[in-house]
């Protein structure tokens, strides 16, 4: 058997009773924390809560060892994820090989991002389109996929969802300010007009919390501020329901004029 359970968004107690009884009933239980992380608690919170050992795997272990689907072969394993277990495609590869085997499987969901930070800003989800992320730069690797994106959403009246890079085996966390840079830097390579100083963006910091943070406003403002710990996201809007403009300026405290526009 394989318990693929999702963690939520923020800390241990956002595992759902269904994903704990998982845990406890398991063999053995591995977590990988490579693609996100829980930062409102750490592991040894989780083990207590669970009672049980929690053995962390790095990203070699999951996506080529396999080590999760290897020992449900003869065991009963819970493999457990910050967030929804299927959001990450090396998840959903894992569920799939495990039905080609006959591997018994069970998945428990839980809070994602792509839910949260939608909801959070005031935005309507299903005026969302594709996601993207984007990666921290490195010599000679800067891609633009990213601004692509968006501009393929925007001629579609849809809004961007953009996740921003997590490198946990360095501790390296992009940041909104970061993120942002990066879409100016590219805007300047391309000069496309899609974004500016102007563009209307949105902040998220700590989806989950009990006290997430917000912000909504022109890049120029937003790149100036300082939005606390990880993890961030931002949010590209494209047009706005008046509804989704008001709920940018109450929720987010964008500025009023965005009402004007609608």
């Amino acid at each position: 058997m394989l318990y693929l359970v999702g963690l939520g968004l923020y800390d241990e107690k956002d595992i759902s009773i269904n994903g704990l009884e998982a845990i406890q009933s398991a063999d053995v239980v591995y977590a990988e924390f490579y693609t996100a992380r829980l930062f409102g608690g750490d592991l040894k919170s989780l083990e207590n809560l669970a009672g049980v050992q929690i053995n962390i795997l790095a990203r070699e272990e999951v996506e080529e060892d396999v080590l999760p689907l290897k020992q449900a072969e003869n065991k009963d394993i819970a493999f457990l994820t910050a967030g929804d277990p299927l959001m990450a495609t090396t998840h959903s590869d894992i569920l799939m090989e495990a039905h080609k085997k006959g591997i018994k499987t069970v998945v428990i969901h839980s809070s994602s991002i792509l839910s949260a930070a939608p909801g959070i800003a005031g935005l309507q989800a299903y005026k969302f389109g594709k996601v993207t992320t984007i990666p921290r730069p490195e010599e000679n690797y800067f891609p633009h996929s990213p601004y692509q994106v968006i501009q393929e959403n925007k001629k579609m009246g849809l809004h961007t969802l953009v996740l921003l890079d997590i490198q946990a085996h360095r501790d390296y966390y992009m940041t909104a300010n970061e993120g942002l840079e990066y879409l100016l830097r590219v805007e300047d390579a391309r000069n496309e007009g899609l974004i500016s100083d102007d563009t209307l963006s949105v902040v998220i910091a700590r989806a989950g919390s009990r006290k997430p943070l917000v912000r909504a406003g022109p890049i120029k403002t937003l790149v100036q501020e300082d939005f606390g710990g990880p993890l961030h996201c931002i949010i590209i809007p494209a047009d706005l329901h008046f509804l989704e403009a008001e709920g940018l300026v109450i929720l987010g405290g964008a500025p009023e004029n965005i009402l004007e526009d609608q």
